[in-house]
Order: structure tokens, then sequence, then C-alpha cells
């Protein structure tokens, strides 16, 4: 089974996260976020909803405790020699983490100073709390490996470059079957087809695709409908490709647009243009989301904008595509060269019952950005 990625594009990964574990002064990182594992070493797998841990330890050595269905997952698609992947035994009563801390033990490490990650739907609350137990000694490092990820090398941006043209592709998809009377289920179909199509992935949690009321609705919620003959559908989606992401997102309007959705349209693209002037090297996230907000509310549309203008893409897992951190008031965390960010300009207007919400992502270059989405911003009408 062919890797997504090159040795020594794996290599450079691994050297970079012990120098990181070393530099912490830790004798082993315990992973537990799926993006850790994936990125580290290949391996791809949804059994994250189970125990499962990936031990990096200071020396660059890596092992991963796993159960029995995805021993074979783990040899076909990450880096691992097969005698760096061990299963734990499961049985009435059996505990994970004192099978990892015996593990730990066997590596001379029960004792050792050791980090894990915590802040994951790879670790539930009950697991975690198994973990403690078994090792009290152990310290939540989550944003370790989170760090070093944020940053793409050019293999990863090529990835995502993909993942923008399936996003683009799926909104092409998309607009061919919305009309008035159109299936809510057809205009999906033809969306998540198009991504497959083109070799891409299930993304990190569902498109949302709603029409008439439910285009205020930011989140997936189950239930189609037929498309009225003067309706409003607000899309958001991505394309995903070796699990890199490429959100996207857009209103369109079915019938004759109203005065106050060209207003609101008008707004939206002009903040999601003066977000996309705000991102450069070095300068802090906040600046982009105060971008958002003056640019909104000089639009007289503040009662409708969110607290939160975007947020980074990656190589992610359910429930979603989300990869941290996000664009809201103050975030004083300097953006970098080679980051890729999602930009969505919500707009909700509860008492009007309309909504407008372009978005698309951009890579952050040396003096600027750069748009990885090839569709226009123009107001869509069918």
């Amino acid at each position: 089974m062919p890797f997504h990625f090159d040795a020594e594009e794996y290599a450079a990964r691994q050297s970079r996260a012990t120098a990181a574990v070393q530099d912490t002064g830790l004798d082993a990182l315990i992973l537990f976020a799926p993006e850790s594992h994936f990125w580290l070493t290949g391996y791809d797998t949804f059994g994250f909803a189970m125990f499962q841990a990936m031990v990096l330890t200071a020396s660059g050595d890596i092992r991963l405790l796993t159960r029995m269905p995805d021993r074979l997952q783990a040899r076909l698609t990450s880096t691992l020699a097969e005698d760096k992947i061990h299963v734990w035994p499961q049985y009435e009563g059996s505990n994970p983490a004192a099978h990892l801390r015996n593990l730990l033990s066997d590596l001379g490490l029960a004792d050792a100073r050791l980090g894990y990650e915590g802040d994951t739907v790879g670790l539930t609350d009950h697991n975690g709390r198994l973990l403690r137990a078994a090792l009290p000694q152990i310290i939540d490092h989550s944003g370790l490996i989170r760090a070093l990820r944020r940053v793409k090398s050019p293999a990863e941006i090529a990835m995502h470059r993909r993942a923008a043209e399936l996003a683009d592709d799926a909104m092409d998809a998309g607009l061919a079957e919305t009309r008035a009377g159109a299936f809510e289920g057809d205009i999906l179909a033809a969306m998540q087809g198009a991504v497959f199509r083109g070799g891409g992935d299930y993304a990190g949690n569902e498109f949302i695709l709603g029409s008439g009321p439910s285009a205020l609705l930011s989140r997936y919620h189950s239930g189609r409908r037929h498309l009225d003959a003067q309706d409003q559908m607000t899309w958001e989606w991505a394309g995903a490709y070796a699990r890199y992401h490429a959100a996207m997102m857009r209103t369109v309007i079915i019938g004759t647009p109203s005065d106050r959705q060209r207003h609101m349209h008008a707004g939206a693209t002009a903040a999601l243009e003066v977000c996309e002037a705000a991102i450069r090297p070095g300068a802090p996230m906040g600046d982009v989301f105060t971008a958002h907000a003056e640019t909104l509310d000089a639009h007289g549309l503040n009662e409708a904008r969110m607290q939160a203008c975007g947020y980074g893409m990656g190589a992610v897992y359910n429930p979603i595509w989300v990869d941290f951190p996000m664009f809201y008031d103050g975030n004083p965390l300097p953006m970098q060269a080679g980051q890729v960010f999602f930009l969505h300009m919500i707009l909700m207007d509860a008492d009007a019952g309309l909504a407008m919400c372009p978005g698309h992502c951009v890579l952050v270059t040396e003096t600027g950005c750069e748009r990885l989405s090839r569709q226009p911003l123009d107001l869509l009408v069918r």
C-alpha cells in the first residue's frame, strides 16, 4: 500500500518530533491524537475511538499500542515495523492503561518523565482517568506535536492544493444541481461525489447543507427538503485529500435576491478581502478577526456576525475538520508562512431570516497569502 509521503518526509517529521520531546525534558511523549499518529508515521484509522497510544521516546523510538483489529491497519498504512506494533489484550476487566504501563516498563520508561496528549478526541475522559491512575507522574503536553504540524511542508501544501481543487469541483457539481424544486439530497450527493471521483476522502465532519430557515444553521442536521421557487441555501463543505482539508462556504439564492441579501453579500465579501490583506507572517491572528469585525460593523452587520472568522486546516479526523488555532478577538498567536487557513465570513441575520456566508482557504506566503480556490466571490443566484 503506497504511503502519501516519501521516507525522507517521514524521517524529517520524526526527527523534529524527537527533538521537541528532548527540548521539553521528557523521556517519552504518549500520543493519543490521531492527527499526531498520521503525521508522524502515516498510521490511518478510526480506531482512535478505542484506546490506542503511540509512544515517542527521546531517543526517537516509536511504538504503537492498539487493539487487534488495527494491527494490520498499522502494518499497511504506517512506517512502523511489525515489531513496533503492540496489541493490548481485550477481555473482561482488561485495563489498556495498565498494558501501556507494562509496555513502558519493558522500554525502561515506567518511572520516566512522561508527557501525553489529553486535548484530543483520541482520549476519552474515561480512558484519561485510567491513564492517570496507571501513570500518575504523566503531564499534559497536548500542544507539542500540534505546534509542529501547523507549518506545512511543500509536500503537505501540495495535498492542500489538491483538496482545494476537489472543493472547487464540488461547488461546480452542487451548482449544476441547484434550481427551484431541486432536492437537497441530490445536491449533496453531487458535491460529495465530485470529491470521491477526484480521489478524495470523507471530510472530518459532514458537509453542511441547509435551505430555507436551515440556511442559518452552521451545523449539519438530518432531514432533506426540496427548494422553493424563492429560497436560500448555505453550504459548508471541504475537499479532503490524503486527510488534508480545504474547506469552503457559500450561500446560494434561488429566485430573486433582495436588497438586504445583496448588502449582506457586499459586506461579507469585503470582509473576506480585508481579512486576506491582514494575513502576513509574524502578525497576530487577532488582527484578522479585527479586520473581519470592523468591516462588517461598518456595513451595519455586527448583530449578524460570529465571534470567530476562521481557523487552521490540516490532516484531521472526525468529529470536525477544524485544525486549531482559530481567528478570534485578541488571539496573539503569530501567523507563519506555510500555514493554511479557512476564512469564513458567516452572517446569520436571525431577525430577517437571511444568511450570507462566503469562505475559502488561503496559504500563508512569505509576503501575505494566496487563495487556494479558483471560485469567484460573485453572488450566487439560481
